[in-house]
């Protein structure tokens, strides 16, 4: 399995020796499929800029997105707390399955409000956002003192009217990254990250891709009809005629 520059959507496409992964014992190429982007991005965004240790408070948004699923699994496996927004009470309950400490319904919640009360007030000491927009003053709300916010994309929008005070006030952090337009040895140094902390948590069935469902490779339009209508719950995978 490996980290692709592009043109995924194919039976055979290029990929530098150095991105690819061995597949861990037990592990289905469809399972395989949904995991170097996705645990890549969880793990350089959240462990390695966001710093998030044993014991601390991880706040991710769109927990039940493939993203999400892999966060929390990675997260309560290396000592953290999570709390996690979706946007219904079945995503919800699929995130605390994974092992979320507190699942946020945020069309019908305040995620901040709830961060504040789970935490006794503190906050959260890392934010993983691909939200964007107004979330991103609220997340600077629901970051605890020396907090963490890490921006990997921007579903709402990319641009935000926000008091930057709470960044000074709490001594806050906020950084963000996305893994295409990376060079070549920083992929790489990321991939082996993965390798040595990742890979053996999914070779001992402790963390697992969430597959949602699979499409043919020619129904890719339809699977992005379910990610764009966001009915999807993990990953979407397209499967080849070699799975």
């Amino acid at each position: 399995m490996a980290l692709v520059v592009g043109g995924g959507y194919a039976e055979y496409c290029p990929a530098h020796e150095s991105h690819c992964l061995p597949l861990p014992p037990g592990l289905t190429l469809v399972e395989a499929a949904a995991i170097p982007e996705t645990f890549l991005t969880v793990w350089h965004n959240v462990f390695e800029r966001g710093r998030l240790e044993a014991g601390e408070t991880l706040l991710v948004h769109g927990g039940s997105s493939g993203i999400g699923t892999a966060a929390i699994q990675l997260a309560k496996a290396f000592g953290a707390r999570v709390i996690t927004t979706a946007g219904s009470a079945e995503k919800c309950a699929a995130c605390r399955r994974l092992g979320a400490d507190l699942a946020v319904n945020y069309k019908t919640e305040d995620f901040v409000a709830a961060t504040k009360a789970v935490t006794d007030g503190k906050g959260a000491d890392v934010v993983l956002d691909m939200v964007g927009g107004d979330y991103i003053e609220r997340n600077y709300e629901a970051a605890a003192v020396e907090g963490r916010v890490v921006q990997i994309a921007f579903q709402g929008s990319p641009k935000a009217t926000v008091d930057f005070r709470r960044l000074m006030l709490k001594r806050l952090t906020h950084t963000g990254s996305t893994l295409r337009a990376r060079s070549i040895p920083d992929k790489a140094a990321i991939a082996g990250a993965v390798e040595a902390h990742v890979l053996p948590l999914i070779a001992a069935g402790k963390v697992k891709p969430l597959i949602d469902s699979t499409f043919p490779l020619v129904e890719a339009a339809a699977a992005h009809a379910r990610m764009e209508a966001s009915r999807h719950i993990g990953k979407i995978v397209l499967a080849v005629a070699t799975i």
